[in-house]
């Protein structure tokens, strides 16, 4: 650590809070703000993932049963596939539930991902990382002057003070801190944010050990734009981290969530810009409206990085069938990656380009990478190529679109809209109409 940065960029301990009215005016909708100065692409030298499926991801659902937990982390180990893409899940401590689970993931011994904490930032929460024996846990320090004056009823020099304190004890017990900044996207960056990284840096100096930081953007404020103005821009908050800083980009984790739909967008930039992590839920499941997806993110890693031969793609499929036919969770149909008509088509267009060649209106191949081949729902749109496109994925019968047979149940389809029908017709009853069709003949 250069003392010189931390020089440069002193804890401005100011009497009133910083709230950028001007950008988040809260009685009208928030506003993002454009300025002349932009930050370059320097995009991490390793793109990594780290879960929060059983902390984050608990916060909007009903706690998951113990033996889900570990059949989950275990579809996690899977899909990573020993890459270490997945490179560590973090847990909740402060019930025996929560400690029950961590107990179990743990009596797996998977390299990955690996099994972390997570407390807040008082000395009573840090026993209980102690007690589990984890060699790592998030803290959480949050870092905007919403969350310091107005939730902690603190200064910010009291607030980093405490937050200093608790990396400390962790780094004495030789475990890895994680600080969480929670709402980043509305803090004071130079006025605390980077002044509290510098003293990081400077314990980590002191320590040997490496300090992760993890850039939360709370209410998901986040925007992906190089010039836009801090503190909503991704590029600049992770530029300042580490042009401005010095932090090293491979400690550095980017969290957000749903809130104005940028949350796949903003990791993929954090990552672009030199965040080494992001990190999100299994299917997004999150507070309020969610968290980025880690499925989702691991596609992303291979379409900016390459496809990965060690991560077991199909495992995505496993995720969402577990989560449809074990725990009971309703996934909508067309979410990617996992809804159930994620890549079906209802439009007799597209059905027809299918048939021709699935690359006309399929993404990938979706059948080889996750075993959910292109579909088609037959609805009033479908047309005789829609039923030709079903009969042809469900039966492995090529029947021409004029046959006399595949007519008779495209009149039929027709009729069931003539008489009201507003819903696609089922898989079961085009089995029992193409077994009258075929087998009365």
């Amino acid at each position: 650590m250069n003392d010189q940065t931390a020089d440069k960029f002193p804890l401005q301990n100011v009497d009133e809070p910083e709230l950028y009215r001007d950008m988040f005016p809260y009685t009208t909708l928030p506003r993002v703000v454009f300025e002349d100065a932009t930050v370059a692409q320097a995009p991490a030298e390793h793109f990594a993932i780290s879960d929060t499926t059983f902390r984050d991801g608990q916060q909007a659902r009903p706690p998951y049963a113990v033996e889900q937990i570990v059949d989950l982390y275990t579809l996690l180990h899977k899909l990573d596939g020993g890459s270490g893409l997945i490179r560590h899940s973090e847990f909740f401590l402060y019930s025996e539930h929560d400690r029950e689970a961590v107990a179990k993931c743990l009596e797996l011994g998977f390299e990955f991902p690996k099994v972390t904490g997570w407390i807040r930032a008082v000395k009573a929460d840090f026993q209980l990382v102690k007690d589990m024996h984890l060699p790592e846990t998030g803290i959480l320090t949050s870092c905007s002057d919403y969350h310091i004056f107005l939730k902690l009823r603190k200064t910010r020099r009291q607030a980093m003070n405490q937050y200093l304190g608790v990396v400390k004890d962790a780094l004495a017990e030789g475990i890895t801190p994680r600080c969480h900044l929670e709402d980043i996207t509305r803090a004071d960056i130079y006025g605390f944010v980077v002044p509290f990284v510098c003293e990081l840096l400077k314990l980590r100096d002191e320590s040997g050990m490496d300090i992760k930081v993890r850039l939360c953007d709370t209410l998901g404020f986040g925007v992906p734009w190089p010039n836009a103005a801090l503190p909503r821009s991704v590029p600049k908050l992770v530029a300042a981290l580490i042009r401005d800083a010095g932090y090293p980009g491979d400690l550095l984790e980017w969290h957000g969530h749903n809130d104005f739909h940028k949350v796949l967008i903003n990791p993929a930039t954090a990552w672009l810009y030199g965040c080494s992590t992001c990190n999100g839920t299994l299917l997004g499941i999150g507070e309020r409206t969610g968290n980025t997806p880690v499925e989702a993110m691991v596609v992303e890693a291979a379409q900016l990085r390459g496809h990965d031969e060690r991560i077991n793609y199909v495992v995505i499929k496993e995720i969402g069938d577990y989560y449809r036919q074990q725990i009971g969770y309703k996934i909508p149909t067309n979410y990617p990656l996992v809804g159930r008509d994620f890549n079906t088509t209802r439009a007799g267009i597209h059905a027809d380009g299918l048939l021709k060649s699935e690359e006309i209106y399929s993404p990938f191949d979706t059948g080889n990478i996750l075993h959910s081949p292109p579909g088609v729902a037959i609805t009033d749109k479908s047309g005789a190529a829609g039923i030709q496109h079903w009969i042809k994925t469900a039966r492995g019968m090529t029947v021409p679109k004029d046959d006399a047979r595949l007519q008779a149940i495209r009149q039929r389809v027709d009729q069931e809209y003539t008489d009201g029908r507003t819903t696609a017709i089922s898989d079961q009853e085009m089995d029992t109409w193409v077994d009258l069709a075929f087998n009365s003949q």
